[in-house]
């Protein structure tokens, strides 16, 4: 029979799976002895476990039924987290990997990036999104915990060396008020006199010859395997094929040749902080 390797960190889903399958080799039922169980074909059991088909909430209370779970580890607690979750599909998989990264590069429109965020840069925007209705209180709070654990992994010997080139548009759009921008210039410049650190501004100015126009990650693993990660509105993307990891660097290059040097940047910043144009 062939068994399917399961990948939990790689999303919510996959987590839901894992356990899943988890579970049920506890019990050493089979897929079909659990879809008798529940009312369901083995097959679509199969799909669950393995994150080829998302759970319905019906699935998650058969799912609680059968095992006799109740309180709150549920399937269909666990459930109603995945379908709310705050975090796109493949991002927890990429951050796995960007806290053993050897070399992390990064290129971000329109707000700081999560790795350079203050504590209230970062609870800005999630309040923010709350306020939307985008996500929950709950969820605001995963999300700046999401971001101190990112910088948190950072702090390691050796260093990570990361390289980061920001829009014109991340420094310019105020969050959180003057108080909060001002606390995140500061952060930029701590950021910028690192040994291990560049950090660079692309202005607005570079017109058609940005090469990029979304936000860009693109890591470098110890043994020197590269990976790319991308988002859309809806997912996030995780590329470990070297053939479409190549291009993205070359054009990160090209960013970084059009780009602000570090020291122009940093004055940029710091005639920002101080409220001149």
């Amino acid at each position: 029979m062939n068994r399917k390797e399961l990948h939990p960190d790689s999303s919510p889903q996959a987590a839901y799976g894992a356990r899943l399958r988890s579970l049920r080799e506890a019990q050493r039922w089979t897929q079909d002895e659990l879809a008798e169980r529940t009312g369901y074909s083995s097959v679509h059991v199969s799909a669950v476990e393995t994150a080829r088909k998302p759970p319905t909430l019906r699935f998650a209370r058969s799912l609680d039924r059968a095992f006799g779970i109740e309180g709150t580890e549920t399937f269909e607690r666990q459930w109603r987290e995945l379908r709310q979750g705050s975090l796109l599909e493949g991002f927890p998989e990429y951050v796995g990997y960007e806290g053993r990264a050897a070399e992390i590069r990064l290129y971000e429109v329109g707000v700081i990036p999560g790795l350079l965020q203050t504590p209230e840069y970062a609870e800005a925007l999630a309040a923010d999104a709350v306020r939307r209705g985008a996500i929950t209180a709950e969820q605001a709070a995963e999300r700046v915990d999401v971001v101190a654990r990112r910088q948190a992994a950072l702090a390691r010997t050796p260093s990570p060396l990361i390289l980061a080139v920001l829009d014109e548009s991340c420094i310019r759009r105020p969050i959180g008020g003057a108080t909060v921008m001002e606390a995140q210039c500061e952060r930029l410049l701590r950021f910028a006199e690192q040994p291990n650190t560049l950090l660079q501004i692309a202005l607005f100015s570079i017109g058609v010859r940005r090469p990029m126009n979304l936000p860009v990650y693109i890591l470098t693993m110890p043994d020197r395997s590269l990976m790319l990660y991308s988002e859309s509105a809806q997912q996030g993307h995780l590329e470990r094929e070297t053939a479409s990891v190549v291009p993205m660097l070359t054009a990160y290059h090209q960013l970084q040749a059009e780009a602000l040097s570090q020291a122009a940047s940093v004055a940029v910043i710091e005639q920002l902080r101080k409220g001149t144009p």
